[in-house]
């Protein structure tokens, strides 16, 4: 899957690569400006960049939490962003159906942690020809993941990748076991998604928290014990973010934190 999204970018980079946008689209001003601040920082380090941006969200807390600006308006503006950087793009899909939608618009298909053991969906996920990319359900442990990886190879995609998101602790909290990462590098490239991790999900409000404050704690972690890609949800603004702003990364911190990065992968090469 890494020399696929190299192809893509015609970039040859020891970097990991970095998925990288806001949780959900919110508009194409906002996209395009976000992807540009990314593309910018991505292009002077040669990091391999890809757009993340949900075109919906169906797990929500709340009937009444946002969802979507529109399904095709999403879409449109992750493929003006794929079209106008000339960088791959990725949103996570639901629904069978979705599937074959999104392929149409963006590279990598995502897989949300609570589906990732439905087979009808990572099938349909991997006959669009994409990229798929698998979130380790916080109840699954890394050894389960070769079996939703196999269920993508067997459908005849090799291009498949797993992005590890912390396991459920407690009720309310999460935590990132870095034994599984090179467990899961055994089956596929290993993404560590530093924001999700950080999540403080089934607060009594209804609205998730999160511990922005440990994204740079988690990310090194990540990169130290060999991550292939760090994804992190990042805004302008997260406080005003229409979805997960408790957990998001200010874009302006974006720049200084990769380069940290960047130094601790050198180190380890």
């Amino acid at each position: 899957m890494i020399q696929y999204l190299d192809n893509i970018q015609h970039k040859d980079s020891k970097n990991f690569f970095l998925i990288a946008g806001p949780c959900i689209i919110e508009g194409e001003d906002m996209a395009l400006r976000i992807a540009e601040k990314v593309i910018n920082i991505t292009d002077k380090y040669n990091i391999p960049y890809i757009f993340k941006g949900s075109f919906k969200k169906a797990n929500r807390s709340r009937v009444d939490s946002f969802t979507t600006i529109g399904e095709e308006k999403s879409l449109e503006i992750l493929k003006k962003v794929g079209e106008t950087f000339n960088i791959p793009t990725t949103t996570d899909i639901h629904e069978n159906e979705h599937a074959a939608l999104a392929a149409q618009y963006v590279d990598v298909l995502q897989i949300p942690a609570f589906l990732v053991r439905q087979t009808d969906l990572l099938v349909a996920a991997a006959k669009t020809g994409k990229c798929v990319t698998l979130k380790k359900g916080q109840f699954l442990s890394p050894e389960a993941m070769k079996f939703a990886v196999q269920k993508v190879t067997d459908s005849d995609n090799q291009k498949v990748a797993i992005i590890e998101r912390g396991n459920s602790f407690g009720y309310t909290d999460l935590i990132v076991d870095y034994r599984g990462i090179p467990t899961m590098r055994e089956y596929a490239p290993v993404i560590l998604d530093v924001t999700h991790s950080l999540q403080q999900p089934n607060q009594s409000s209804g609205v998730t928290g999160g511990r922005p404050d440990l994204i740079e704690t988690i990310a090194k972690a990540g990169i130290a014990v060999g991550a292939d890609g760090i994804f992190i949800e990042t805004h302008p603004t997260p406080e005003t973010a229409l979805s997960d702003g408790a957990n998001m990364l200010r874009l302006d911190l974006l720049e200084e934190l990769l380069q940290k990065l960047i130094r601790i992968r050198e180190s380890i090469l």
